[in-house]
């Protein structure tokens, strides 16, 4: 137990560690190719952000534990909307100006649905796997075609304030090295300590996918989302989280089918992929909302998010015995 525990934490934090020095040398290589900062931001919101999950997720089904993958993406989402989303929410209220990420909220949603309906046979397959990753780069290459038009808005103002990508080129290419030999390392690690754990607790590796692992996975977005919140950098705090939720789905999960097929009972996707659906439905209808009446997103619906998450949690404790 001691070691499987030394497993699981070591390989989060070399996890997280590798992630933002990976992102951080892929932007700055970018810019230094003369990437505009709309396209460098986008790119980082969306993918960079899910770094930690796609490589925990395809050396998890590499590994034969697709179950944790799938418990992966869909936890990690609930975790970015319920907790992460509604801790900065309660630190500070929010509003949406952004054009970009007004655009994004609904093709969240929609992709959310499409998954949902590629699911509903209890199987991801192959195919599931080819078609998600297919909507992953269209998506991907309609907000970068959107980005090219757009040179400036609250978004890219807001991000060239967070982020610092004025480091050397060589620097840049020794980070982005570093990220891509230590990912597979660290997700490794996780990836064994988490499934050793499932097996001392009884449980499947899906419930450590949803519970333990998309925690781990989403503390950075945690990190990013709490410091831009403080920082008042509003739409880059909610782009974080919804950038990261839709390539949690199109991009970690396909990655997985198109590594191994994995069957799973209904339970699934009659609770824990719902419940995560009702918290995007319940973000795109508060976003759309406040946008419309011009008002932040108030702390009260923070905290409805926090207890939601609490209350997923607690469910998940009685109901899988963890």
């Amino acid at each position: 137990m001691l070691i499987s525990t030394l497993y699981l934490v070591a390989g989060l934090a070399l996890l997280i560690y590798a992630a933002d020095k990976f992102v951080l040398g892929a932007a700055s290589t970018a810019k230094h190719m003369g990437v505009s900062t709309m396209l460098v931001g986008l790119i980082i919101v969306g993918f960079g952000t899910s770094a930690p999950e796609m490589v925990v997720s395809a050396i998890a089904s590499f590994k034969g534990n697709s179950g944790l993958a799938l418990g992966n993406a869909v936890g990690s989402n609930i975790t970015n909307i319920a907790l992460v989303l509604g801790v900065g929410l309660l630190i500070v209220p929010m509003s949406i100006k952004s054009q970009t990420i007004k655009r994004e909220m609904p093709i969240l949603l929609l992709v959310t649905l499409m998954v949902l309906f590629l699911l509903l046979d209890m199987k991801l397959s192959f195919v599931d796997g080819v078609i998600l990753i297919t909507s992953m780069f269209v998506v991907t290459g309609f907000l970068l075609m959107i980005g090219m038009k757009t040179s400036k808005d609250e978004f890219t103002d807001e991000f060239e304030a967070e982020y610092d990508l004025d480091i050397s080129i060589n620097k840049a290419i020794a980070f982005l090295i570093f990220g891509i030999i230590t990912l597979p390392i660290a997700s490794q690690a996780m990836v064994t300590g988490a499934t050793d754990i499932a097996v001392l607790f009884g449980v499947s590796d899906m419930v450590i996918g949803l519970t333990i692992v998309a925690l781990g996975t989403s503390l950075p977005e945690l990190a990013a989302t709490v410091a831009s919140a403080m920082k008042r950098e509003h739409d880059l705090a909610i782009g974080n989280i919804v950038g990261s939720n839709m390539f949690n789905l199109l991009g970690v999960i396909g990655i997985s089918g198109l590594i191994r097929e994995y069957e799973f009972t209904a339970h699934f996707i009659k609770y824990d992929y719902f419940y995560m659906l009702m918290l995007t439905v319940f973000l795109f209808l508060a976003s759309v909302y406040f946008v419309l009446k011009d008002r932040f997103i108030s702390r009260i619906i923070g905290l409805v998010l926090v207890l939601m998450y609490i209350s997923y949690m607690i469910w998940l404790y009685f109901s899988e015995g963890i």
